[in-house]
């Protein structure tokens, strides 16, 4: 199991309705063109709106919000609905619901699926991204501001985002003999 993985929750249209459910397991795939990928097991309601529309959404959502992206974790869809509990938009591809109270959310387009044991790899392309302005610095989305939720596991425990300790592709450099 990997011990800390970031938490979102994936949306689809599922019979007509938006519908939300917390995933973790999920990664970037490539940088150009941006693409991601989720996990999603084969019994759940999201995926069969996944599979019908060919889109989906992943939101993150802030520590504010763990309650809501607990419960979305824990009912299912087919019995609660779910788009009700959020502030549901629209973007680009029109079939990919996303969370207003999230403060970033992507939407993906599907590219292929992959079938593995009991879930299938959704991979997908990201058409676009969507930040409150808020968390953004420089213009790009910053995490100390998005706040985002960490799952860890086998712990079973939501975390947030401790301070940050280094610069990624620098803090290395002194050990090439370069400046950081």
């Amino acid at each position: 199991m990997l011990p800390v993985m970031p938490v979102c929750l994936v949306g689809s249209m599922v019979d007509g309705k938006p519908n939300f459910m917390t995933v973790a397991w999920f990664t970037r795939l490539s940088y150009k063109p941006p693409m991601v990928g989720a996990a999603i097991n084969h019994r759940q309601y999201t995926r069969q709106g996944i599979v019908e529309t060919g889109t989906y959404s992943m939101c993150f959502p802030s520590r504010t919000l763990l309650e809501l992206t607990d419960y979305c974790g824990l009912v299912s869809g087919r019995n609660v609905d779910k788009g009700a509990l959020f502030n549901v938009f629209f973007g680009e591809l029109g079939t990919a619901p996303m969370i207003r109270e999230c403060p970033l959310c992507l939407e993906v387009a599907v590219s292929r699926t992959v079938e593995v044991a009991t879930n299938t790899f959704f991979i997908g392309e990201i058409k676009a991204a969507h930040a409150h302005a808020d968390v953004l610095s420089d213009g790009r989305p910053d995490m100390t501001k998005i706040d985002p939720l960490l799952l860890t596991m086998p712990q079973n425990g939501y975390f947030a985002l401790g301070e940050r300790v280094g610069e990624a592709w620098s803090a290395g450099k002194k050990m090439k003999g370069e400046k950081a």
